[in-house]
C-alpha cells in the first residue's frame, strides 16, 4: 500500500485529472451513489410470521430472527432505516430484508464487499427525516456525490479489509471454543458433581437438594465483595484519561465514542484492569471476564472481588451458571435490574478448597487466552478502522499484490 500525498477534489476526479503525485489514479470518479447502488425499501414480516428457518430475517439492528423464505438473493448489503439509523450489514446467502432497512437492490456491477465497507464511512445520521423515530429515505442517499473506484481497485480493498474481518471472526471462535470448554469443565464439576473420584463419594441432603459431603451451601454475597462502580455525571466525561465503563463498553469494548476521566479524586476501587469479574446488575443482568485494560467503573456494574481462598476464575463461572436465578429475582416494568438483596438469596453448593484449587489450575490459563485474544481483536478492529476511511477515499492506493 502506497500513501498518496493529496487527496484531488471532486471535480478533478470526475475529469480524470487527478492522476499522477498529486492525486488519486484517474480510474476514480465522482458520481452520484444512485449511480452505483440502487437501495430499495425492506419488506414487511410480522413476528408471528417469522420462524426457525435457514434465511435471516435482517432488521436496522441485524439479524435477530429467521424464515423459512427470503426475499432476496444474496450476496446482499442492507442499512438500518428506522431506528438504528445507517448501521450497514453484509449477508453471505439469500436473506429477508425487513422493513425498517434499506437494501441494495442493484449493485450495477460492483462488489457487494465493498459495498459493505463503504457504506460504513458514511454519516447517514445527517440525512435523517424522522420527526420522532430516526428515519432515512433512499430518495436522499441516491443524489449523494461519492469518490468511486474502478472494479479491481474494489476488489483488493475489499480483500484488505476482508483479511482482518476474518482474522477477527477467527479469534471470536477460538474465543467461544475456549468459553465453552471452561464453562463444561465448571458444570461438570459443580452442577452435576463429576468431579475427579466423585465415584463412590457420599451425598447429604442440603437446602439446595442432595449435595457431595463436605460441600458448604453459601449465598453469593458470602463468596466476594460487591463493588458497585462510582456514580459518573455527564460533567465529568471528557476526552483523555481512563476510559469509563458502562454496559456498552462490555458488549461493544472500548470505542471512539467511550469517555474518560482522568482518575484523579476517583478512589482506588473503582479501577479495573485485565481479568476483573464484572456483574452487570441492571438492563443486561450478565456476568462478564474484563479485557480491555485499565478503566474506570460506572456505576450499574459490580467489581466482583472475592473472599480469601476463592478464585476469580471460580467466582465468575459460579455467577455465570446462576444468572438465570438471579434474573428471576430482577425487578422493573422498562429497565430491568437485580437488587443486592438478591446477593443473598441465590445459593451455590460451595466445593472443597482443594477441589477449587484443582478446577483454577485447569481453567485459569483458558481465561488467559481468551484475555489475550480478546486483546488480538481489539487490536485488529483499531487497525481496521484506521484503514478503513483511508482505502476507501483514495488516501492509500493499493496497488496489484499488495493484499
Amino acid at each position: 500500500m502506497t500513501k498518496k500525498r493529496n487527496t484531488p477534489t471532486a471535480d478533478s476526479a470526475k475529469n480524470g485529472k487527478g492522476g499522477g503525485e498529486n492525486g488519486i489514479t484517474m480510474a476514480w470518479q465522482t458520481i452520484l451513489l444512485g449511480n452505483v447502488l440502487t437501495f430499495q425499501r425492506g419488506f414487511d414480516i410480522t413476528k408471528n410470521e417469522q420462524s426457525d428457518g435457514p434465511f435471516p430475517v435482517i432488521s436496522s439492528s441485524g439479524a435477530k430472527s429467521s424464515h423459512t423464505n427470503f426475499k432476496v438473493r444474496g450476496p446482499g448489503v442492507i442499512i438500518g432505516r428506522k431506528g438504528s439509523l445507517g448501521t450497514v450489514f453484509f449477508s453471505d446467502g439469500d436473506y429477508w430484508p425487513h422493513s425498517t432497512t434499506l437494501y441494495v437492490k442493484d449493485f450495477h456491477g460492483n462488489d457487494p464487499k465493498f459495498a459493505y465497507y463503504f457504506l460504513q464511512t458514511m454519516d447517514f445520521k445527517r440525512l435523517d427525516v424522522g420527526a420522532s423515530n430516526p428515519s432515512l429515505n433512499r430518495n436522499h442517499i441516491h443524489p449523494i456525490p461519492v469518490l468511486w473506484p474502478p472494479l479491481p481497485t474494489q476488489k483488493r480493498i475489499a480483500g484488505i479489509l476482508s483479511a482482518y474481518d476474518d482474522l477477527i471472526e477467527n479469534c471470536q471462535r477460538r474465543i467461544s471454543i475456549l468459553e465453552n470448554m471452561a464453562r463444561g469443565l465448571y458444570r461438570e464439576w459443580f452442577v452435576h458433581f463429576r468431579f475427579p473420584g466423585h465415584e463412590g463419594h457420599p451425598r447429604v441432603n442440603s437446602p439446595l437438594g442432595e449435595i457431595p459431603e463436605g460441600w458448604e451451601v453459601r449465598a453469593f454475597s458470602a463468596i466476594a465483595h460487591y463493588i458497585n462502580g462510582y456514580a459518573f455525571k455527564p460533567r465529568d466525561w471528557s476526552a483523555d484519561g481512563l476510559p469509563i465503563i458502562k454496559i456498552k463498553e462490555l458488549k461493544a469494548g472500548i470505542t471512539a465514542d467511550t469517555p474518560r476521566n482522568s482518575g484523579e479524586g476517583i478512589p482506588e476501587k473503582y479501577r479495573i484492569s485485565d481479568g476483573c469479574v464484572l456483574f452487570s446488575w441492571s438492563a443486561d443482568l450478565d456476568t462478564y471476564l474484563w479485557a480491555g485494560g485499565q478503566g474506570l467503573l460506572n456505576q450499574h456494574l459490580f467489581n466482583v472481588v472475592p473472599f480469601d481462598a476463592i478464585s476469580l476464575s471460580y467466582c465468575f463461572h459460579a455467577l455465570k451458571e446462576s444468572m438465570p436465578q438471579f434474573r428471576a429475582l430482577s425487578i422493573g416494568a422498562t429497565m430491568h435490574h437485580i437488587k443486592r438483596s438478591a446477593l443473598d438469596q441465590v445459593f451455590l453448593a460451595l466445593p472443597p478448597k482443594q477441589m477449587r484449587k484443582s478446577f483454577e489450575a485447569l481453567v485459569e490459563p483458558v481465561h488467559l487466552q481468551i484475555i489475550n485474544l480478546t486483546k488480538h481483536i481489539q487490536t485488529l478492529r483499531r487497525t481496521r478502522n484506521v484503514l478503513l476511511p483511508r482505502l476507501l477515499s483514495g488516501q492509500i492506493e493499493v496497488g496489484e499484490g499488495e493484499e
